[in-house]
């Protein structure tokens, strides 16, 4: 793995090349993706079942389309009773601690006779679009569907790629009704995400869509934001370790390969200010790479955006790690409570050598749907806030509004808006 010292031009180099991964990047797609978008909101289910034939290989039918319970239940005989096990703590503590994130009504009455609030209201229908194809995620289906469910959304309807046998596959059936899915659908692509958009005679039009995807799924859930709102536009995975002389290098070497082997485009970095540190990561991850199952894509993502930086102070490294902006950052370090004191922006932040990024993923309870591509900086973790919206409140009694009433008509006057300010005025002619 390449050791670099860190400078302020290298920092630029890299951060340019973290960005050519990001979903914008990907503007030749967007015309495939609007004719799937097109298709299926003008042919509706026909067009679901045309793509599941054209993409994927499958027969699907108005019959076959929806999953049955006989189908769910199957599932459960498929998978092993002690994963269904694992399943249900680490649903538990996912429900427990996004149940700390619920937010309630509130209401603030004065004896002026003014009253204002805030109500919150759950999502009416969410979709939640759950990836096929080279791997199977269960995980993701928990981390999607049960802050929705801890919202009160009413309706979550899932969409998920079949496999040659026209099935879905047994443990993301498991995953989605211990979660409580309502409905899940076999159809997959851009064609998925435009069914929950739009509709179709079998897919009722959503208020929200969430969920991770291919580069078609990431452009479809661009292409119809504003008709429905996403979670994010989710890039390739990245980690990020901050390390110091302290930090055990087969450990920090293994969690930086925990997520190299996503996929080629996957980012795995380590900033130290140790030297030594840097080349012995570099050679543990050399040893673990040549026994590793998915090997070849660790190296190609390694090639690629990976990196391990040498840097002369912390007050450097950590600057740096606020400018990648990570989506999982881990930091191993002689006082990693400190040290976080210092981060501004990361996606999820795993403090100490036992604290390793699947850890996240798997089991713990934070949500593991991080923002990418830098945008960390602005963008937060999915979480019940995700399934609400909120309407303000506002109540005043007439001897409320005496009170004020000028200044708001002269307001409205200062900005040459006369209807507003005779709205006003009107209550109090004589």
């Amino acid at each position: 793995m390449r050791i670099v010292k860190l400078t302020e031009k290298e920092r630029e180099n890299i951060l340019e090349n973290l960005l050519q991964r990001s979903p914008n990047q990907y503007g030749k797609f967007e015309s495939t993706v609007q004719e799937i978008l097109d298709h299926v909101k003008a042919e509706g289910d026909q067009a679901l079942f045309d793509y599941t034939q054209k993409f994927d290989g499958v027969t699907i039918t108005e019959d076959t389309f929806r999953v049955t319970k006989e189908e769910i239940e199957e599932a459960y005989e498929q998978v092993d009773a002690h994963l269904v096990e694992i399943i249900r703590k680490s649903l538990k503590n996912i429900k427990e601690y996004h149940e700390k994130q619920v937010r309630y009504s509130w209401f603030d009455s004065k004896p002026d006779g003014t009253l204002l609030g805030q109500k919150v209201t759950a999502l009416e229908r969410v979709g939640v679009y759950v990836p096929g194809g080279k791997a199977v995620y269960p995980s993701s289906v928990l981390m999607n569907i049960v802050p929705a469910k801890v919202a009160g959304v009413d309706r979550i309807i899932m969409t998920t790629p079949p496999g040659k046998d026209g099935k879905v596959y047994p443990i993301t059936l498991v995953a989605a009704n211990e979660a409580g899915v309502d409905e899940v659908y076999k159809v997959g692509g851009a064609q998925a995400i435009g069914a929950l958009a739009y509709g179709t005679k079998s897919i009722k039009k959503v208020d929200k869509i969430v969920g991770p995807g291919n580069i078609f799924v990431a452009l479809a859930k661009k292409a119809v934001y504003g008709h429905v709102s996403i979670d994010s536009i989710a890039g390739p995975s990245e980690i990020l370790v901050l390390a110091d002389e302290t930090a055990n290098p087969r450990y920090v070497a293994a969690d930086l390969l925990s997520q190299a082997e996503h996929d080629e485009m996957a980012s795995a970095i380590l900033i130290t200010t140790s030297e030594s540190l840097a080349e012995k990561v570099s050679e543990e991850v050399d040893g673990f790479v040549k026994v590793l199952s998915r090997g070849e894509i660790i190296q190609k993502s390694l090639d690629s955006y990976g990196y391990i930086l040498v840097a002369d102070n912390m007050e450097d490294a950590i600057a740096t790690a606020n400018e990648i902006a990570s989506e999982h950052l881990e930091i191993v370090t002689k006082n990693p409570f400190d040290t976080m004191t210092r981060i501004r922006n990361a996606g999820a932040i795993f403090l100490g050598e036992y604290s390793s990024e699947p850890l996240g993923d798997y089991f713990a309870g934070p949500n593991h749907v991080l923002p990418t591509n830098g945008t960390a900086k602005f963008f937060s973790p999915l979480s019940v806030d995700d399934f609400v919206k909120k309407s303000s409140i506002i109540s005043y009694s007439r001897e409320a509004l005496e009170l004020v009433h000028k200044d708001i008509e002269d307001f409205a006057t200062a900005e040459k808006l006369t209807a507003h300010a005779n709205s006003i005025a009107v209550r109090f002619e004589k």
